[in-house]
Parts: C-alpha cells; structure tokens; sequence
C-alpha cells in the first residue's frame, strides 16, 4: 500500500528583488498604470508609459509576483544611506527638509514609489511586500526605515485632514525627530463626508510602529498629500515584530489583515 505524503501549499505571491532590467522595466510601467492611469499624476512616461526618475538606477526594486499568473502585482524601491550619498541624496528630499534623518544614529534606508495593482490591494499582498522589506532590514543591519505613505486629494483634501488630525493625536514622533515639508498641504475648506479610512500603505506603517514626522507634504503632480513616516526597528512593534521577523509569511499576512 503506497502512503501519500500530504501536500504542502505553494504561497500565491512571491517576493524579491528585480534581477533583470526586464524586471525593473515592469515594476516601472506597474507604477505609470496606477501613479499616471489610476491617481492621474502628471508624469512623461513615453511610449513604454514607465514611471522613472534618477533615483531608480541607484536603488533595489523590490517586487511581489502573481506565481499564478507570472505578473507584478506590488513593488518599492529600496535607497540605503550608502547609495543615496552616489545619488545625491535621498527621493524625500525633494519634498522635506531630511536635516533630522542625516542626524540619526545607525544605519538608514529609504522606501518610495510604493504601488499595489487596484484588484490586488489585500492583506496577503502588503504583507508579502512588508517581509521582503522586513527580511531587507534584519538581513543588513539598518536602523530606520522612512519613506513617504501618500493620501489622496479626490475630494479637495477634506479626507486627508481627518487622516492628519488622527496621526497628530496617536502616531507622531517626538518634535526632535520632525521634518519640514517644502509645501505643506493647505487648509480644506470642509469636512469628509462619512467615514475615513487610512490607505493601506500608511495603515501598514503605523501597524508596525512607525511614527508621522510632522506635517504633510503637497505633492501637486501625483494629487496627493505626503506623510513622512519613520520606523526605529528597536521600536517595531512586538506582535509585527514577532510576526515578520520570526515566522512563516502566512502569519505576516494574517497579522496585516487584522490591522
């Protein structure tokens, strides 16, 4: 009699860097599709419709695969403090004064340009999307994590303010560890209609204990308003930690899920 060895489940989406230019030319048209086609941010994307920019050749591009379909369904990129200096400088700092990051002890890594496909924005892929970075971390010794989780403008801001007036109460840093956007995001002239929830990204962040730096950042081109955000690793927080760091990318996505 033959005994079957049960099966084990092959995860859905998978997680790494881009390792062709192939690979970082599809993380680039994912993010025209949503940036340009979705949120209608004022980018040249040529006839490829990429979005690029030329912080894109200095940086990782970390992406979350469909094993089903073969496609790219999330992606960021990744500028550590060493190749910022090749850059001349770090993306956030054409939108904030970075004086505080420069200030910080240990080693520092920025994410940005951080998109999920519209049919795919769940809890399974983010999470996914959060191990990469989180294995990225512990893997090279860095200290903080900071990058930009953006809210969108579609009804003038009023959403936005609700979102700020929330980060103000619960999820803000200490004034010592504040940037000063170069735009600050103006006043709306009424309030949300209904409930307001925090996009998934900015969720994520808070989730696992990083802190708002301040006030948010105007960014006319993509509509939206920027919210810098800053993670101490020492500080992440304990269930997340344990969850992203500690064990399998099943229990990451079921944590993120019930953020």
């Amino acid at each position: 009699m033959i005994q079957l060895l049960p099966q084990t489940r092959t995860p859905r989406f998978e997680v790494r860097f881009a390792e062709t230019e192939a690979e970082i030319l599809a993380t680039q048209q994912l993010r025209y599709r949503i940036f340009a086609g979705e949120l209608g941010a004022q980018i040249d994307g040529g006839d490829a419709g990429i979005d690029a920019d030329q912080y894109d050749g200095h940086c990782r591009h970390l992406m979350v695969r469909d094993a089903d379909s073969g496609e790219i369904v999330a992606c960021t990129r990744i500028l550590t403090d060493a190749a910022a200096e090749r850059a001349g400088g770090f993306y956030s700092e054409s939108e904030f004064d970075l004086e505080m990051i420069r200030a910080l002890p240990g080693r520092v890594m920025e994410i940005g340009r951080t998109c999920v496909a519209a049919e795919h924005r769940s809890g399974a892929v983010i999470a996914t999307l959060w191990q990469g970075i989180a294995e990225t971390i512990t893997r090279e010794g860095y200290d903080y994590l900071f990058g930009c989780a953006s809210i969108g403008l579609e009804d003038g801001g009023a959403a936005a303010h609700s979102i700020l007036e929330t980060l103000r109460g619960k999820y803000m840093t200490a004034a010592s560890q504040r940037v000063r956007p170069y735009y600050p995001l103006p006043l709306a002239d009424r309030r949300p209609e209904g409930a307001v929830r925090m996009p998934p990204l900015l969720k994520a962040y808070v989730s696992l204990g990083a802190k708002a730096c301040g006030e948010a950042y105007w960014d006319r081109d993509f509509n939206c308003a920027d919210v810098f955000m800053l993670l101490n690793v020492s500080d992440l927080n304990p269930r997340y930690a344990r969850h992203f760091l500690g064990k399998g990318r099943s229990e990451a996505r079921e944590a993120v899920a019930l953020a």
